[in-house]
């Protein structure tokens, strides 16, 4: 039996439905004059967290929930380094009753593919006690507006 080919490949910008811009940052550079990794993941929560926050879903102070991160990958394409600005496409994959599954894509400015991909999962909780809680249905579909067909 044949095995299938499942090695990940930069997407192109057709494959995210919202966008965030930053610039990137001197002290992002590691040793090896390149992006840190942990830096891919805090543009990530700050593209998704964006989004969050300019569609009401996310207030910071006094909601009743919260989402919390529960999973989160990357694949690395391209080297990133300051000083450059980047892109951060946001797709929904999928939602589940308490869960949000994010496609994340970071691109340079210019580019056209992703420099980087990766999947960020939120999970829906009381603040109170931190259980997961079913996502209400205006989150719900905030959140439904970025799924893109057939992915």
């Amino acid at each position: 039996m044949a095995e299938q080919n499942t090695r990940p490949r930069p997407k192109g910008r057709e494959a995210y439905r919202h966008f965030t811009a930053f610039a990137t940052r001197w002290r992002d550079n590691d040793q090896y004059g390149h992006m840190n990794n942990a830096v891919y993941y805090e543009l990530f929560d700050s593209a998704v967290n964006k989004f969050l926050i300019d569609s009401g879903i996310l207030a910071l102070a006094g909601d009743k929930t919260q989402f919390l991160v529960a999973s989160s990958g990357c694949d690395y394409f391209t080297d990133v380094a300051y000083p450059c600005d980047v892109d951060v496409g946001l797709a929904v994959r999928r939602i589940g009753k308490s869960s949000v599954t994010y496609d994340v894509g970071l691109f340079l400015a210019d580019a056209d593919i992703t420099a980087a991909t990766g999947v960020f999962v939120h999970v829906n909780v009381a603040t109170a006690d931190q259980r997961p809680l079913a996502i209400d249905a205006p989150t719900r579909a905030k959140c439904a507006a970025l799924m893109i067909e057939g992915q």
